[in-house]
């Protein structure tokens, strides 16, 4: 895969989304992850930021009412989201002094952090080279890297070692890379009409130099 490329595009293209920017705490990017389960950036963003002005840290949030943060929740779809991350709140202040985990395993022990949460929170607030995979993620591996439209069925030990074969020996760089594929698939490589055009990774890609089949399967 051409990382160099693909860095390079990112550098220029990537949204410059607020959880993005320097000085983010670890604490504000699981909120936005949890928050982006399944959920448009741009519906997430107005209510991650109502959040951060009500509870800024877990501290404040472990002291909410249920009911406040159901409310405060919105539109935002699975409420039941909201509780979790109240929950987590108080597991981080109680069993981690009020500071997110760094380690992946100690991550998947807080209420509704999953396999993906825990790893974009080592990643993205951590600086861990650990692989992080999404949908957007597996498409992109499966086009550029497998050269079939469509990733199949998810397997974690699967798509997680695919992911970590590509990632950069730098720990910066692999950082970087990480996001700049869930960027990419979000993007560029789409599930429907993807922009092969304006792909950084175009001119390496095994989907496009085989014609672009159509996915034939599970």
């Amino acid at each position: 895969m051409d990382t160099r490329s693909l860095l390079s595009w990112f550098s220029r293209a990537g949204r410059p989304l607020p959880w993005r920017e320097d000085g983010v705490s670890a604490w504000e990017i699981l909120l936005c992850e949890v928050m982006s389960q399944q959920t448009p950036v741009t519906r997430v963003e107005p209510v991650w930021r109502e959040w951060l002005a009500r509870w800024p840290g877990p501290a404040e949030l472990a002291t909410a009412s249920p009911a406040e943060v159901i409310r405060m929740w919105g539109k935002l779809g699975y409420p039941r989201r909201a509780l979790r991350l109240r929950e987590c709140a108080v597991v981080v202040v109680d069993t981690f002094g009020g500071e997110v985990p760094t380690d992946v395993e100690d991550l998947l022990s807080l209420p509704g952090v999953g396999d993906y949460t825990a790893r974009a929170v080592a990643c993205f607030a951590h600086g861990q080279a650990v692989p992080v995979v999404d949908t957007n993620v597996r498409r992109v591996v499966a086009r550029a890297v497998n050269g079939v439209a469509e990733a199949g069925p998810p397997s974690i030990r699967r798509d997680l070692a695919a992911v970590e074969a590509l990632l950069p020996d730098d720990r910066e760089e692999a950082v970087a890379f990480s996001v700049a594929m869930m960027e990419l698939g979000a993007l560029v490589c789409t599930a429907r009409s993807p922009d092969c055009d304006a792909c950084p990774l175009a001119a390496s890609c095994a989907w496009v130099a085989g014609g672009r089949p159509a996915w034939d399967g599970p």
